[in-house]
């Protein structure tokens, strides 16, 4: 009996060490969920910042609704600064992509020119979010 319960130990000890392996080598995904843009210069310093201590993370930041403002053709913050330099140098030096709501560019008549070329227009941000969790493993962020 004493054999068998060590058995027992030692399998399970060698299966949590495998686990753990797998997880320490498994890529770090995270999704940044952006539905109001007055919160898009704290997100892209969260971004960041979580880069610099994770430089090899994968980032997605999605927007809809009033979340793809600073994703636009000329979008300031309210210090008057362009939104798309960062976007730019975030999405170059970085490996962050940026995907944007085809249905509240359709809702609010926006044409899809007027979004920045570092963003994605995907169907429906809500379901991106979604998709991303459920079928990728992402982590779900909401700045």
């Amino acid at each position: 009996m004493k054999f068998l319960h060590k058995v027992s130990i030692a399998i399970l000890l060698a299966t949590m060490g495998m686990l753990a392996a797998n997880a320490a080598e498994r890529e770090e995904r995270v999704v940044y969920h952006i539905n109001d843009s007055e919160v898009a210069t704290r997100a892209l310093n969260n971004i960041r910042n979580h880069l610099s201590a994770s430089p090899k993370a994968k980032i997605v930041v999605v927007t809809h609704g009033a979340g793809i403002d600073f994703l636009l053709e000329g979008a300031k913050n309210k210090n008057g600064n362009p939104y798309d330099a960062t976007v730019e140098e975030l999405s170059m030096r970085h490996n962050v992509e940026f995907r944007v709501c085809n249905n509240t560019l359709t809702d609010r008549k926006i044409d899809k020119s007027k979004v920045l070329p570092e963003a994605t227009i995907v169907p429906s941000g809500v379901a991106e979010v979604a998709r991303l969790q459920i079928r990728e493993g992402y982590a779900y962020l909401k700045p």
